[in-house]
């Protein structure tokens, strides 16, 4: 894994507009796998906040970082989506709050949701790459942390004491969105309050083609996606304590969410989740150990699947994660950290579609981080030990499921090194060694699952899943010109992948291979967990012209990325890998003025597993432009964005619902949204 990183460019649609936001409320920090506070980083990594958030922000978390270099999404339509980093997806991508471990059930399933709107964030940071050293297994794929300042890291106003504030209002055309968002701080240099709340509501989105739809019972053909409309809301409370050396904060947060499926036409989630949260630090404590810093909280995540208006299975999962790092003495040019982290989980679904049995999972880990300044540039090292244990209760209910349990000692070890060649340039390398827990639904499940359409078994002799992963990468700064490029070679020892067995089961009773049918009986192709080799290799660039510099400047912002996912064990593609895309951007500013427009084309994907769909290539044009201007003592940003301007009619090569419902689930098609935001 390695933690420090080259340098960030920010290509996206809006990085040339992207501006501080005017509120108080967040000041810049380090970003995500950085914990020591270097301005250099060594693993390659991204973050956006500002104008740069607000232009690129979707529903979801995956699409608002879909494009990014290296990020695709799972796209489960427009209502669930997790980030996609260097073609690993589920529990190979560990998503933070504020730095801290989440908790819902998005990687159990493909139509479950992330626990968190755009809406209500301040910044997102990603770090593509190995991050299992400081957040384990969970993040061999990368890191997205997503930051809302709920709990106020440093003061906000001076000793006078202050307010300050900011409201998000948004319609778009496509989905016929209706958004608010509003967040209120206030304090002085002792205490910090903090409160927000959101709400979004959208219909369903309308596309390029026309589909059939069957909700409610009624038939119909339609230019939208059918069942694919949402309600979003939550808020949270929180505040912090200064004193001479650190902080100490709480908040209480709650989300809910309740939406269309997409791959069914009358089924629905109804989804809710509520976080208290605990944070503190202690600074300048002279001796060896220089400052402690812990993190705790606790998760209640539930949410129902209906069947029109009729119940049906419900996922419970609570959970608490513990975290304390504490900074040593620098010992020379030797600076680090060490660190324990707890977690552990409840999981229950019960219901037709309770495909994973009641389980609990808990994992205690230690892990150390040290970087070491030399003349040249520096080195980081580190390694990580977790105790996992994971058990299988089965379930009251369901026969099939027994009960069992697995214990893991998975460990991980990195080494990395920044050079700094020549005036703005700098070259990085990263060597990591990571080991990942099978997870409970890999090791226990057995059952219908209908996100996937497939019957998917588990395998509760599973190995640990090992992987080696090579990066290296080159940057070049000079003025507004920039440019970025990291290539990657991750190899898999025991890859956990669900995949096809050529057997099939009866969706009601389970029967292998049923010959005598019942014909209202529903027959699915057989998927299991299994361990093989698999090699990931890649390449990602970013990077900005200044073509025009004056009172007005014009900048050319440029992206690419490709991956190639390989099971070694046959020779065969790996599913669901997006496949080569490039993208560029025109981004014009002049006083309060800005706009731009541009493209991301992705190449046809014909590279697929056995029984996936090939996808044909696409170009999605964009559009933005921004005014800001004051109002009394409040700035104002007008907006206006166009998505996929041309209508262009594409499907995702990443997304399950491209292979098992084509083709209801295209990419949205063209949507105009306009916003207001404004600081105060």
């Amino acid at each position: 894994m390695a933690l420090c990183a080259s340098a960030v460019l920010q290509a996206g649609t809006a990085g040339a507009q992207e501006t501080p936001a005017p509120v108080p409320s967040l000041k810049e920090v380090t970003i995500t796998g950085n914990p020591l506070g270097a301005t250099d980083l060594i693993a390659p990594a991204a973050q956006y906040s500002g104008t740069g958030l607000l232009l690129r922000s979707k529903t979801t978390l995956g699409e608002t970082l879909d494009g990014v270099p290296g990020v695709s999404s799972t796209y489960f339509g427009p209502n669930a989506s997790r980030p996609i980093i260097r073609g690993l997806d589920g529990d190979r991508i560990r998503i933070l709050g504020n730095g801290g471990a989440t908790l819902d059930a998005s990687s159990l399933s493909y139509d479950h949701s992330v626990t968190a709107d755009p809406i209500s964030i301040e910044r997102i940071e990603v770090l593509r790459g190995p991050g299992a050293l400081l957040y384990g297994g969970s993040a061999v794929g990368g890191v997205v942390n997503v930051i809302d300042n709920r709990i106020p890291r440093e003061a906000l106003f001076d000793a006078k004491g202050g307010v300050g504030g900011k409201v998000d209002l948004g319609l778009a055309s496509g989905n016929r969105e209706k958004s608010a968002g509003a967040l209120l701080e206030g304090g002085n240099d002792r205490y910090a309050l903090h409160v927000d709340v959101f709400n979004r509501e959208t219909g369903d989105v309308k596309v390029p083609v026309d589909l059939a739809c069957t909700k409610g019972g009624v038939d119909t053909v339609t230019s939208r996606i059918c069942n694919s409309a949402s309600k979003v809301h939550g808020g949270a409370v929180g505040g912090s304590v200064f004193f001479d050396q650190g902080y100490l904060g709480a908040s209480v947060s709650t989300y809910r969410s309740n939406y269309g499926t997409v791959a069914e036409d009358d089924v629905t989630i109804d989804m809710k989740s509520d976080r208290v949260a605990l944070e503190g630090e202690v600074r300048n404590l002279g001796g060896a150990i220089q400052s402690i810093k812990g993190q705790l909280s606790h998760t209640d995540y539930r949410h129902t699947e209906f069947e029109g208006a009729n119940p049906g299975t419900v996922f419970k999962n609570k959970g608490s994660d513990f975290r304390l790092e504490a900074r040593h003495a620098r010992f020379g040019n030797l600076d680090g950290l060490i660190g324990f982290q707890a977690e552990n989980n409840r999981f229950s679904a019960d219901g037709a579609e309770a495909f994973a049995p009641h389980s609990r999972t808990g994992q205690n880990a230690l892990f150390a981080y040290e970087e070491y300044a030399t003349g040249w540039g520096k080195l980081s090292f580190g390694g990580r030990l977790e105790s996992v244990k994971v058990e299988s209760f089965g379930n009251p209910l369901v026969a099939r499921f027994t009960p069992a349990t697995r214990d893991f000692t998975p460990h991980s070890y990195a080494l990395g090194a920044l050079w700094n060649a020549a005036p703005g340039w700098q070259f990085t390398t990263n060597l990591a060694y990571t080991e990942r827990a099978p997870k409970d639904y890999e090791l226990f499940a057995q059952g219908p699952h209908v996100a996937t359409k497939a019957w998917e078994t588990g395998d509760a002799t599973l190995d640990k899943e090992k992987s080696t992963s090579l990066d290296v990468g080159a940057s070049w700064k000079s003025g507004a010109h920039r440019f970025a490029a990291n290539a990657y070679v991750h190899r898999f020892r025991n890859y956990i992948g669900l995949l096809a067995t050529g057997n099939t089961r009866d969706q009601e009773d389970g029967t292998l291979n049923p010959v005598d049918v019942n014909p209202d009986s529903k027959i699915l192709p057989e998927f299991a967990y299994t361990g093989v080799r698999a090699r990931f290799v890649g390449l990602e660039a970013s990077g900005n012209i200044r073509l025009i510099e004056g009172a007005s400047s014009l900048d050319l912002a440029l992206r690419g990325d490709v991956v190639r996912a390989t099971n070694l064990s046959n020779g065969q593609p790996l599913p669901r890998i997006a496949p080569m895309r490039l993208g560029a951007s025109l981004l014009w500013a002049s006083g309060p003025w800005g706009s731009s427009v541009g493209f991301d084309h992705s190449l046809a994907q014909n590279r697929v597993a056995a029984g996936q769909r090939a996808t044909s290539a696409y170009t999605l044009w964009n559009l933005a432009t921004t005014y800001r201007m004051k109002a009394g003592a409040s700035s104002l940003l007008w907006y206006a964005k166009v998505d996929n301007l041309t209508n262009q009619l594409a499907y995702s090569a990443a997304s399950v619902l491209t292979t098992t419902a084509f083709p209801k689930a295209p990419l949205p098609g063209r949507s105009l949204k306009l916003g207001l935001q404004v600081a105060f």
